[in-house]
């Protein structure tokens, strides 16, 4: 899998705006923020006054006595400036990280929720170690901004124009030479700003890349291993973090550029205005202490200019993240509910299903027609069986019923009900489903089982899993029904994980179930307790079967064969077995019958 190419991107700090919906809940704590900020910040401009009293009054006094008692009333307002420095600056920082990481988690559970409800057109453009990168190396890029630089940088601005502010008033002359000397700081800073905001969205983009390998990899462990191709993977990971610490490597550089030239330049003009200060002390037109309370509001003003260019940077970063997770937040599922929904009728018997001059396009594949012009109509409690070749669209009918997609042209309606106008909630939780793949989470049987009815009690999961011949290989595990079936259900077998998949399906008891091969990893004997299973669990249910092993359908109602998107012929096994055509040559390869046109010809 290449690298994706570097997206181009105008991010700015403005691109933190994003953040607004997520910051504006918390608007009290963001303003008790932001007044123990400018505590913190006024106590520490305070300091250089206090220093300029003492060292006039306290150090110059002329009686031994007085200068005894200055000494003590002097220390103890510094010791009172450094108290409310300590108690601003403790309240600040707690205040701040609590912003950080609840504003972090909202957004983190607010991009989540929004992707889990994108259709699957969404991922098959977005991979999903992409996903994985944005709701973790993002969400901490953002975390460390709102919850540490931002309120640095707002801090050391603070106390950068309250130092500047000072400087002025009490050296105007020498301060604006100083301030002229800054405006050319300005102009370089510029230049190295948009190329560190191009780096750093590159730079996020490529670490993106090496997360979606890593979760493609890792998802098909024993592919790789069986084909021993563990040394390739590594090196396609090594390869991708490659690409990726270049491009920070050149985004450090070009910043660490940024950060040496602001601090020199800006360190160069005010020891440019110091020099004049002690010019001036030498020529008596200010004292001793008016000198100490500048050199300390130097001090102050390079310190927070080199501070700011480092939060500049993470502001830029964190824009980057910030876009990127908005453009998650944007993304619109083109399977969305109608304005005004139209309730599912109750249903006796199974749900009805009509599918009238359906045609279909995968969005990856806009040329190639997966359904033309596909007429089926499927009524309450009748069990259809879906059989063809692999690509014969069969599995896109159970996708276009889900509501997964929607089709182009046609009609697809359940009761009654055209499924664009149903409620996505309602129109699913009518439907059953037992993929081929069956799907089993990090958690417990148990869990696993009441995935689709998380209120059911024990003994419904119970009796759901002998029902789907599941209770006693359940019962053999460590711990029963609260066994941990790993990642993916890897302590499972795959015959284990499907009659998992069933006795889900089963406790679901939906009047509309759709069997996807779902006997398909069951060894015979097994295959057929569970078909049996099915079939007297379903009995009173609309029931669509799609499986190439025609042993499993021939007692469906109706046998629908499919080839290249279109239905070719319907009937029972008999009548299709006797009509000759496709599925009599499925049925000829699988049971060894000989084809009705070969007989008449013998």
């Amino acid at each position: 899998m290449a690298a994706a190419p570097d997206r181009p991107t105008s991010t700015t700090p403005r691109s933190l705006s994003g953040l607004t919906p997520f910051l504006r809940p918390y608007r009290g704590r963001i303003a008790l923020a932001l007044f123990f900020l400018v505590g913190a910040a006024v106590t520490t401009l305070a300091f250089p006054v206090a220093l300029k009293s003492l060292i006039d009054g306290g150090l110059v006094a002329a009686e031994p006595g007085d200068r005894v008692m200055a000494l003590r009333g002097h220390f103890l307002a510094l010791f009172a400036v450094g108290a409310a420095l300590g108690t601003f600056s403790a309240l600040r920082f707690y205040m701040v990280t609590w912003l950080g990481e609840r504003v972090t988690s909202d957004l983190r559970n607010a991009v989540y929720a929004h992707v889990v409800r994108q259709s699957p057109e969404f991922f098959e453009t977005t991979a999903t170690g992409e996903v994985l990168s944005r709701l973790t190396t993002d969400t901490t890029l953002v975390q460390t901004v709102v919850g540490s630089s931002l309120s640095m940088g707002l801090r050391n601005s603070v106390m950068g124009v309250g130092a500047l502010a000072m400087l002025i008033f009490t050296n105007p002359y020498v301060m604006i030479q100083v301030l002229g000397i800054l405006v050319l700081v300005v102009l370089p800073s510029l230049y190295f700003g948009r190329r560190v905001r191009r780096l750093s969205r590159a730079s996020q983009d490529r670490v993106a890349d090496s997360s979606a390998i890593a979760a493609e990899v890792l998802n098909a462990i024993p592919v790789v291993q069986s084909h021993t191709q563990e040394d390739r993977e590594a090196r396609r990971f090594d390869e991708s973090t490659e690409r990726a610490f270049d491009t920070a490597r050149r985004r450090t550089r070009v910043r660490a550029l940024l950060v040496g030239f602001i601090i020199t330049a800006t360190f160069g003009a005010l020891l440019w205005g110091l020099y004049q200060g002690t010019q001036a002390v030498i020529r008596g037109n200010i004292t001793a202490g008016h000198l100490g309370q500048t050199v300390v509001f130097v001090i102050i003003l390079v310190s927070s200019v080199a501070v700011l260019s480092e939060v500049y940077g993470d502001l830029l970063r964190a824009a980057g993240a910030t876009e990127r997770l908005m453009e998650l937040l944007s993304s619109q599922s083109p399977v969305a509910e109608a304005a005004k929904t139209l309730p599912l009728p109750p249903t006796r018997g199974g749900s009805s299903v009509r599918l009238s001059g359906v045609r279909f396009n995968y969005p990856s594949r806009p040329t190639q027609a997966a359904l033309v012009d596909l007429n089926l109509s499927v009524a309450p409690g009748e069990t259809v069986a879906l059989v063809g070749p692999s690509g014969a669209g069969k599995s896109t009918v159970f996708q276009l019923l889900l509501r997964f997609y929607d089709a182009q042209s046609g009609s697809i309606q359940i009761d009654g009900v055209e499924v664009r106008q149903a409620a996505l909630h309602d129109l699913r939780q009518r439907i059953g489903i037992v993929p081929q793949d069956s799907t089993v989470f990090s958690t417990s049987a148990f869990e696993n089982i009441r995935y689709g009815r998380p209120d059911a009690s024990r003994a419904e999961v119970e009796a759901a899993a002998r029902a789907a011949f599941a209770h006693d290989f359940i019962l053999a595990l460590p711990e029963g029904y609260d066994t941990f079936l790993g990642e993916r259900g890897v302590r499972l077998s795959g015959g284990q994980r499907q009659r998992i998949a069933i006795a889900r399906a089963m406790l679901m008891n939906p009047p509309l179930l759709l069997l996807d091969e779902a006997t398909s990893a069951l060894d015979a004997e097994s295959e057929r307790m569970v078909q049996a299973a099915l079939e007297a669990a379903f009995a009173h249910r609309t029931t669509l079967v799609i499986a190439h092993r025609l042993a499993t359908v021939q007692k469906a109602d109706r046998i629908v064969v499919m080839e290249a998107g279109q239905i070719v012929d319907i009937g029972t096994h008999d009548e299709l077995v006797a009509r000759g055509g496709l599925y009599a040559r499925l049925a000829a390869m699988q049971f060894g019958l000989e084809e009705p046109a070969v007989a008449a010809a013998g």
